[in-house]
């Protein structure tokens, strides 16, 4: 099982991903499909820290 260190370490590691995709992007739908894709992870970190606290 993959620690909360490991997870966190993944997710910046994709956010670091797509910040560089976003800025590589040479249209606006490109980007915007990227932004969505971030919102995404964003709300995918949310839930985790919510259901840690939750467990605490």
């Amino acid at each position: 099982m993959a620690s909360s260190t490991d997870t966190s370490r993944s997710a910046d590691d994709e956010v670091r991903k797509l910040y560089e995709r976003y800025h590589a992007a040479e249209t606006d739908e490109e980007r915007r499909k990227i932004a969505l894709e971030m919102a995404r992870l964003d709300r995918r970190r949310h839930a985790e820290i919510y259901r840690a606290l939750e467990t605490e």
